[in-house]
Parts: C-alpha cells; structure tokens; sequence
C-alpha cells in the first residue's frame, strides 16, 4: 500500500522534509493535496483524524502527524533509520533539533505574529535577522556540522534541505560560512536526489515557505 502524504500544495514547507525522505527511498507515495480538490480533501481527512495542521502521513490505517515524528515512523520502512531503538531515538533527537533550527528560521520573518505580512514586522525581523546569522546560525550549524558524517539516514537528507534552504534565504551569509561537512553532504544528496530535483514534484522555494528570501534581512 502506497503512503499519503498530505501537505499544502504549493510551498515546500515542513512537508518537503518527508518527501525527501520518500523520494530517496524510491517509496510509492501520493501527495493529495496536490491532486484534484486535494485540499478539500486533505481538510476532510484532518478533521476526521483529529490532525491538527499538516503535514500528516496515513499508511495501512496508521495516522502519524509532524515532521520528526512521521520522519521517525518512515525511517526504519524505509531504511532510513537504524534497526536499534536507541539509535533511533538519537537519530529522532536530532530530527526534533532540526525542527527547533526550522521555528527560528520562520521567525526572521515573522517575529512577531503569523496573521500579520512582512511588510507588517519588518522591523523586528531585521532586529531578529541579524541575531540569527550572527548567533543562531553558527550555534545550529556548528552543531550540525558535527553530525553531518554520521551514517546516512533520514537526518542527512533534512540537513541537506536546511542547507538549501539557507542558501537561498542568506545567500551572503552562507557564503561566508566554512562547513565542509555539511556541503560535502549537501552534494552527495543532490546527486542522490538529482531526477527529483529536476522534476515539477520539487516544488520551488517561494515567499511563502520556512525558508524566505528577503535581501535586506541578509545583512
């Protein structure tokens, strides 16, 4: 049986992170909400479930929602994860870090309300920003860096979404960075990931996503 996928259609968001996931593993998956009145029916599904926002994955009956979790019960399916529990809990551990990672990066552009624009708080998100690349991007990514040679898993190909996310929201500021760990394991998953990330499937990063790119808030 295939896995369903539900997310918004249009923005790569929380939800790319298990489609990369099941696209490395060459799993059958449906991705509803892209399909016709797909959202409609993701809507229905949520409600009949109890979900409360996406991303969701059902598959035989079982409903897993949020990132890390679903990640967590896709990993060792898809042999994404290692077979010990408490290699998988590490392994869920640092998903759930990446996770905290995602929530500051939203923030540079929306520090002070999701009902409001940017427009709206640009002033707190150029205050935020900078904090970010000078603080919170190093403490992150330095920590990152450090677990970047760890056995490939479900982890890898979330950490190489946070790099190419951050390269198109701070172009600057990552140009200034030296994480070779990182980008060696950026280019080993795209190479992975390379038919995928040609195709109309990889939906384009956009100003609606996590990861924004607004120049002034690159320093």
């Amino acid at each position: 049986m295939s896995y369903e996928l539900y997310y918004w259609p249009s923005i790569q968001g929380r939800g790319e992170f298990v489609r990369l996931a099941l696209e490395d593993a060459g799993a059958k998956y449906e991705d509803i909400a892209r399909g016709k009145n797909g959202v409609d029916v993701m809507m229905k599904q949520m409600k009949r479930h109890g979900v409360f926002a996406p991303p969701f994955l059902i598959h035989q009956k079982v409903v897993t929602s949020h990132t890390a979790m679903i990640l967590h019960y896709l990993g060792p399916r898809l042999r994404l994860a290692p077979k010990a529990e408490a290699a998988r809990l590490r392994l869920h551990g640092l998903q759930l870090t990446i996770t905290d990672f995602l929530v500051e990066v939203h923030d540079t552009h929306h520090p002070i309300a999701n009902s409001l624009y940017y427009e709206d708080q640009r002033a707190e998100s150029l205050r935020r920003a900078k904090s970010f690349r000078e603080s919170r991007i190093p403490k992150f990514l330095g920590y990152f860096e450090t677990r970047a040679t760890l056995p490939f898993s479900y982890v890898s190909l979330s950490l190489f979404q946070v790099m190419e996310g951050l390269d198109y929201a701070f172009p600057e500021t990552m140009r200034k960075t030296n994480y070779r760990n990182l980008r060696k394991l950026q280019e080993k998953v795209r190479k992975r990931l390379a038919p995928y990330l040609a195709s109309e499937r990889r939906i384009p990063f956009n100003q609606s996503g996590v990861f924004r790119r607004y120049p002034e808030l690159d320093g």
